[in-house]
Order: C-alpha cells, then sequence, then structure tokens
C-alpha cells in the first residue's frame, strides 16, 4: 500500500509510502490517505494523528501523470485537505512539501519539521495554480507578504526560515520529525480529549467560515488559469524537462 499507518498508543502515523515517486499523490495514495484519516476520525481510541513521508520527502503533491481521482467525499483533495476533523492532526515533514504536499502541510494543524524540510507553492513555474487551498492557508500560516512571496515566486521557504515565522511549531535534526511530532502528541494527550477537540474546533471552524469565499475564488482562478495558453506550455515544458516559453495569455 502507498499509504501505511502505525499506532504508537493514542497516535495514529499515517506515512506516505510512494518514495520512488517523491509521494506524490494519485488516485491510488488518496483513497490510502482517506482510510487512515477516516480510522483516525472514527476509533475512540485514537486522539492526535502524524502525517508523514517516507524516504526523506513529504510530497511533491500531485502526480501529474496519474492526477485523477484525487479527492473523496470525506476529505476532498487527497482525501485530507478539506476534511472536518475533530482531532488534532500533526505534519511531520522530512524534505520538500512542495504544491500539494505543502497544501497538505497547510491543512495539518501543527507542523514538525526537520532541518532538511523545505515548503514551497511552485505552481507559478508551470503555469498552473494551487488550488488545494494553498495561496489563502498560507496567508493565514505565514506573515501575509511571506505568502505573497511563496504564492508569486514558486520559490522555497526553508524550514529554519518557516519556524522564525511560526509555521514550524517544532524544529528538529534530519530524521527526527516523526520521533518530535509524537512527543508533540503526547503533550496533547495528557490533556482532556474533550477540551482539546473542542478547543480546536473553535479555531478552525472560525477559519473554514472565513474562507469560504476564499474557497470560490481559488475554484474561479483555477478555471481562468486551466483554459490558458500558459497551462498547456507550462505542463509540456515540466514534462519535456525545459524551461517554458510564457505567452502570458
Amino acid at each position: 500500500m502507498p499509504v501505511t499507518t502505525e499506532r504508537r498508543g493514542r497516535v495514529l502515523i499515517a506515512r506516505l509510502d510512494r518514495p520512488e515517486k517523491r509521494n506524490a499523490m494519485n488516485g491510488e495514495m488518496t483513497r490510502g490517505l482517506d482510510a487512515a484519516m477516516n480510522a483516525l476520525e472514527d476509533d475512540a481510541e485514537l486522539w492526535v494523528g502524524v502525517l508523514t513521508g517516507m524516504g526523506g520527502v513529504f510530497s511533491a503533491g500531485s502526480d501529474l501523470r496519474d492526477a485523477n481521482n484525487n479527492s473523496t467525499g470525506r476529505g476532498g483533495p487527497y482525501g485530507v485537505v478539506r476534511r472536518a476533523r475533530t482531532k488534532p492532526l500533526i505534519a511531520a515533514c522530512e524534505g520538500l512539501a512542495f504544491g500539494g504536499g505543502f497544501e497538505m502541510v497547510l491543512a495539518c494543524d501543527l507542523v514538525v519539521a526537520s532541518r532538511s524540510a523545505s515548503f514551497a507553492l511552485p505552481e507559478v513555474k508551470r503555469g498552473v495554480f494551487a488550488l488545494y487551498g494553498g495561496p489563502h492557508r498560507a496567508a493565514h500560516a505565514l506573515p501575509l507578504n511571506v505568502a505573497r512571496e511563496l504564492s508569486l515566486t514558486g520559490d522555497a521557504l526553508g524550514a529554519e526560515r518557516a519556524e522564525r515565522l511560526g509555521l514550524v511549531n517544532v524544529l528538529c535534526e534530519p530524521g527526527r520529525a516523526v520521533d518530535e511530532a509524537c512527543t508533540l502528541a503526547a503533550r496533547i494527550c495528557a490533556n482532556s480529549p474533550v477540551s482539546v477537540r473542542q478547543s480546536l474546533r473553535a479555531i478552525n471552524e472560525a477559519l473554514e467560515a472565513g474562507d469560504a469565499r476564499a474557497w470560490e475564488i481559488s475554484a474561479d482562478a483555477s478555471r481562468i488559469v486551466r483554459a490558458s495558453e500558459d497551462t498547456r506550455e507550462g505542463v509540456a515544458a515540466f514534462f519535456e524537462k525545459r524551461e517554458p516559453r510564457w505567452k502570458g495569455r
């Protein structure tokens, strides 16, 4: 399975396990992650989730060669991005979290990152659009001008700068992200699960209510970008391993 799970007491660890593709998400991975998130939500013995990637990489986002069926009814994109969760989810990041990978990180509640981690919304470099909440969720998690920088340049944000800016809760040495995430999860599990879930609800539901218009704008922006010549050129250039020749239309 391209998504594996492990239980550590009251903590469920879900691992994206397709390292040969830098854990790029396709339909099979989406179904696997959806099942893992369903198990976290539905099992009363599980109180906190940890999401990570295998092979020293979190995720490179969507597999452009196999991007169909990458959404579920309960979890939305990748089975997690628009999921209504009651239990905290911690992203444990090693290596890159780019595009949809970063959008999965932004869908989590807390972030643990090794010094090897980096985050990016590189869609503009390919003439496509970060449809899964990247621009507006980055603006919640980071200073506004930094969110603009990531969205407009497509350049990567290193873990140390991300920690200084408040995106990363715990910065650790390479190879330690999952263990440090479990330590953070244990701090949460020491508290009343009822209080934790209602505190999480008070934050997340308020944000989601304010984001309703942002999702509409994202869908419209994606429609405009997908219809452009630049999208066709950007995707072709990506597969042909060359620099794109933008036309601006």
